[in-house]
């Protein structure tokens, strides 16, 4: 079920990448700079946007940990390529009393903060939600007993949709999509 998770979000960055990037930017105006070897975040790992990797996982925490979530330790990581390029933040919602809430007072303060809304899916009482800003964008979900456990799941997924990322993301796809085979 993880690698599903995992290789579903891939999936939506190679295709944010690809086609979506946030409205008013151009492959011109964004900065080039590769990921680091190392996997370490550099300044902008290649957005070209105002937010660095730092900033992006800073607002995310303090919207997540304000509206009441604690951090999950993930049971599988940011593959290595893309440690520069995405951060991933999964609540524990076995510690909060009303996910949905919580999830909802997170997405609010994340748009007071500046990021502009792309996309929403509603199905039953699951919610998915895309957000862009700075080049780039939050793929946020709340499902309830979506764990095996029977917790609710909720998760927040971004993704810098620059052009240093896009070999990285495809790179991750097609690892993916050849190891299935």
């Amino acid at each position: 079920m993880r690698k599903v998770r995992w290789a579903a979000a891939a999936a939506g960055a190679v295709l944010l990448i690809a086609g979506c990037g946030s409205e008013g930017e151009s492959a011109q105006g964004r900065n080039g700079d590769a990921p680091s070897a190392g996997g370490s975040a550099p300044a902008k790992a290649g957005s070209g946007g105002s937010l660095d990797i730092a900033a992006v996982k800073k607002e995310i925490e303090a919207a997540a940990t304000t509206a009441g979530f604690t951090a999950r330790q993930p049971a599988d990581d940011v593959p290595p390529g893309l440690k520069s390029c995405t951060v991933r933040w999964q609540a524990d919602a076995a510690q909060t009393t009303d996910s949905r809430k919580s999830y909802d007072a997170t997405v609010a303060t994340l748009v007071k903060g500046g990021w502009k809304e792309s996309g929403r899916a509603d199905e039953k009482q699951s919610v998915t939600m895309a957000m862009d800003k700075g080049g780039w964008k939050i793929l946020a979900w709340h499902h309830p007993q979506g764990r095996a456990d029977g917790t609710d799941w909720i998760s927040f997924i971004a993704n810098d949709t620059g052009p240093a990322c896009e070999k990285p993301f495809q790179e991750d796809l097609a690892d993916k999509t050849t190891n299935k085979k």
